[in-house]
């Protein structure tokens, strides 16, 4: 019997907030379920992940005390999950607990029988009854019960759900019509009549940042020049920037709007939010020069590199929504507090920029910043801002889950290296680079991934398909802004190693979001729906596709191929729900324009380059450096000693383009 909470040693600071709890939690692995199968009791499994503001207060009503503790010791194994750092147990029991409820959540509660099938499934449950809701104790007692007394019926709940979770993991079937502009233009015009017209978004409260599908309907704006989806696109961007959801002194986005107007956020703050929404804004920016998403952009890799990155370089998974158990206390304020801050004159200023009233937006009177209107004076708003940020600063602070998730590090570099190239920050160039060389030798062996790691210790987590995919995008990015070749040698050997271990051997471009020699769980999960992250298969059509362009032909075909098989796959999710397939909107819109390849033979003195990163469309790929550097500069010269661009589509490139004026033509053509 395991008698002792086991979590101290763990690599996920989510599991150490529980290391002192009563409950004798186990971390999920051998020992753990052995001790079920030979106790004869059910696992209580719980899943959460150390941002989570309802897995905070269920800990503290329920896990910390003591009477619930031992009725949880007495009658289950207790096993701890966190989230981020399993993600694939967290998607089995994430179908499961949908499947029973009709809806998902954190905390997660599930009891399985010893052999990990899960016979009821739950989110959070209260310390007393509340709203229909049986107490937790109450729960434990009814499960203890009848697993004792009626255990046919639990086994006969266990086998109706797992049946239910293998028709779930059957994936997307082939088919549907081909991706292309046409299909593309009734997806957007689908997504775009979701609209929320007043307040900008998607949808009705609560209000996600959808990061991945706004690039996806700005590339298609590129692509189509379609004003009205620019529209779409402008209006969500300004509404989020302008709202409390955006951190209106430090930069940065919390995870979400729990209203409809973008006011009041769910304080956390997310590594993979603010990676997925720089690379937006950044894009955005460089569409028509739009100032707003400049700073925003600017701000968010600032709030990046300030807040989330770590010791070694690589980036904290998240900010936690609370403050000492408070949510907003770091970041709400009230009139007077402006004032005290400010000043009288300062402060009332403040108070109208940021909309602050004596009513309040948030909680107890206080506000969350806003900046509903750009302010007139911008010395000024400058110097407020430093001074209110530099007074937060000696607040309490959110805590920080430094746990370093692969794929999130992935997407943080992409949107670092497209952001500092397309804008003109070296620095966050630099940055990435850091992060891509620490990840390649913490969380790589033998070409096989890790999936997280804390500090200097990697976890045991083998990675899964959107851990090996971002981080293949992320070093095509790196060598497209370093021309270091061995970006691309490490690229080649983590798509090759994703498609030897995660591709459906028999259903060409299907993937398993598992390694052919993960851990067996009830069922091998497999999800292409675009979630808060792209799913790995989206982002593994996006790490096929730009890889194409960088290796050789051999290689490129092979790639290309498989590419192109698995997009097809995207049709239906597009068609039938083109708002959970936003990455594979901005993947498939690149595919369908070329993707364009833009290949820069440098000279001495040119600044031909600086200008092709700044125009280049979403999703396409620019290398630069001398002839025959790379695979895109085979047999590409300079022109008359001049500078030179060769833009290409696919097989077929333009004429070589040596000014700086004729390039957004050729970039559109």
């Amino acid at each position: 019997m395991l008698d002792a909470n086991a979590l101290g040693e763990s690599t996920s600071p989510y599991l150490k907030q529980h290391a002192d709890n009563p409950v004798h939690w186990q971390q999920w692995g051998p020992q753990a379920l052995q001790s079920a199968r030979d106790r004869d009791v059910p696992i209580l499994l719980s899943i959460g992940y150390s941002a989570c503001h309802w897995c905070h207060v269920m800990a503290h009503e329920s896990f910390e005390d003591e009477a619930t503790a031992s009725l949880m010791n007495e009658h289950f194994v207790c096993i701890k999950v966190d989230r981020e750092e399993r993600p694939d147990l967290d998607a089995v029991y994430m179908n499961a607990t949908v499947a029973m409820t009709g809806q998902g959540g954190w905390p997660m509660t599930c009891f399985l029988t010893p052999d990990t099938e899960p016979f009821y499934c739950g989110t959070y449950f209260p310390p007393a009854p509340r709203q229909g809701m049986p107490s937790f104790q109450q729960l434990l007692t009814a499960i203890a019960d009848t697993w004792s007394t009626r255990r046919q019926e639990v086994f006969d709940a266990s086998a109706d759900i797992v049946t239910e979770l293998r028709k779930h993991s059957a994936g997307v079937p082939a088919g549907g019509r081909p991706i292309d502009a046409d299909a593309l233009a009734a997806s957007v015009s689908a997504i775009c009549a979701d609209e929320d017209t007043l307040y900008g978004g998607f949808g009705r409260a609560p209000k996600f940042p959808p990061g991945a599908l706004l690039e996806g309907l700005l590339r298609h704006y590129e692509r189509t020049g379609d004003t009205e989806v620019l529209g779409v696109v402008r209006r969500t961007a300004s509404a989020m920037a302008r709202g409390g959801i955006y951190d209106q002194l430090g930069g940065g986005f919390a995870r979400y709007s729990v209203d409809a107007e973008w006011i009041v956020p769910h304080f956390e703050k997310m590594l993979y939010d603010n990676a997925l929404l720089l690379r937006f804004y950044a894009h955005a920016a460089r569409v028509d020069d739009d100032a707003l998403a400049r700073r925003v952009a600017s701000d968010t890799a600032e709030f990046m590199l300030r807040e989330l990155r770590t010791a070694n370089g690589c980036f904290a998974s998240a900010l936690d929504a609370d403050t000492e158990g408070i949510e907003g206390l770091t970041y709400a304020w009230t009139p007077e507090q402006l004032t005290e801050t400010l000043g009288f004159e300062d402060g009332v200023w403040a108070a109208g920029l940021f909309a602050v009233n004596s009513a309040g937006t948030f909680e107890a009177g206080m506000s969350v910043l806003q900046l509903p209107a750009e302010p007139e004076d911008y010395d000024r708003f400058a110097r407020v801002r430093s001074t209110l940020f530099a007074a937060r600063a000696t607040r309490p602070q959110p805590g920080r889950d430094d746990k370093v998730v692969t794929a999130w590090n992935g997407l943080a570099i992409t949107a670092l290296v497209e952001a500092g190239t397309g804008l003109g920050q070296p620095r966050w160039v630099d940055a990435a680079v850091e992060c891509g060389e620490q990840l390649f030798a913490g969380h790589v062996e033998s070409g096989r991934v890790r999936r997280a790691s804390l500090g200097s210790a990697v976890g045991e987590a083998t990675g899964v398909l959107e851990d090996y995919a971002a981080l293949a995008v992320a070093a095509a990015a790196l060598f497209q802004a370093t021309g270091d070749t061995v970006w691309t040698e490490r690229m080649t050997s983590i798509v090759d190693a994703a498609i030897d271990h995660f591709a459906d051997p028999d259903d060409v471009g299907a993937w398993f979001d598992t390694a052919d020699d993960a851990e067996t769980l009830v069922t091998r999960p497999r999800d292409p729906i675009d979630g808060a992250t792209p799913s790995g298969a989206s982002t593994m059509a996006e790490a096929l596709l730009t890889a194409a362009a960088l290796v050789d032909h051999t290689s490129s075909a092979r790639y290309g191929e498989l590419a192109a098989a698995s997009l097809a796959r995207s049709a239906s999710i597009l068609e039938r729900a083109p708002r959970s397939g936003g990455h594979w909107l901005a993947v498939a819109e690149a595919s369908v324009r070329g993707p364009i390849q833009v290949a820069v033979s440098t000279a001495p003195g040119g600044d031909l380059l600086s200008v092709v990163r700044a125009l280049a469309p979403g999703g396409s790929v620019v290398v630069a450096g001398v002839t025959d550097s790379s695979v895109l500069l085979t047999d590409r010269p300079p022109v008359d000693g001049l500078e030179t661009a060769y833009v290409c589509r696919g097989f077929v490139c333009d004429r070589p383009v040596t000014s700086a004026e004729e390039l957004p033509s050729a970039l559109r053509s």
